[in-house]
């Protein structure tokens, strides 16, 4: 007698993991200001890690400490960036923002492509090109980053708030009922 499992789709799975993740996030304990800050900073760091190719997990927990934000919010606000697949929609944009910011134009020789067996024999022009075309990318995505980040953090705060209102309005009314019940039984 096996259960059979349902499948569900690509976007159905996607879906489903947003609302397990945003279940988690309004659940998550540390008060409305401190899982908003721990969820702005997780989703506006994410927003970083390509451009800086997965390094910025190396200060990801010590600035979510220093800031005094929730960790695991901060975690939550993170896969919630990775299943919008904001960074790689935002990537291009970012770049060509970086470059407004910082018109750097870095022509060393003339233009090759990046190959690690140049890099390897000593000739560093393609990386030095990789590396300049990635600094207008990391600008980009940092002004990005912060912005989502502020937007992200007032709206987790008002829906924690209104999260956390609508349970205590429930446990209210649950407790009213038990006690009608009381009193019925009593009379």
């Amino acid at each position: 007698m096996s259960k059979k499992q349902k499948k569900y789709t690509f976007y159905q799975r996607i879906g489903r993991a947003f609302k397990l993740n945003f279940t988690k996030l309004l659940r998550s304990p540390g008060g409305a200001k401190k899982v908003a800050l721990g969820f702005a900073l997780g989703f506006g760091l994410e927003m970083l890690v390509i451009s800086t190719a997965s390094l910025i997990y190396i200060l990801f927990v010590p600035i979510v400490k220093l800031a005094k934000g929730s960790l695991p919010a901060s975690i939550i606000g993170n896969i919630i960036g990775k299943l919008t697949l904001l960074p790689v929609v935002l990537l291009p944009f970012a770049r060509h923002l970086g470059k407004l910011i910082v018109p750097m134009r870095v022509r060393i020789g003339h233009h090759t492509q990046f190959s690690f067996q140049n890099v390897l024999h000593g000739d560093f022009r393609s990386l030095i090109g990789l590396m300049h075309g990635g600094v207008h990318a990391l600008i980009g995505m940092t002004i990005f980053g912060i912005i989502l980040a502020i937007i992200s953090y007032f709206i987790v705060h008002y829906l924690y708030d209104k999260e956390k209102s609508n349970r205590l309005k429930r446990r209210r009314l649950k407790h009213e009922i038990r006690l009608n019940r009381i009193n019925k039984n009593l009379i």
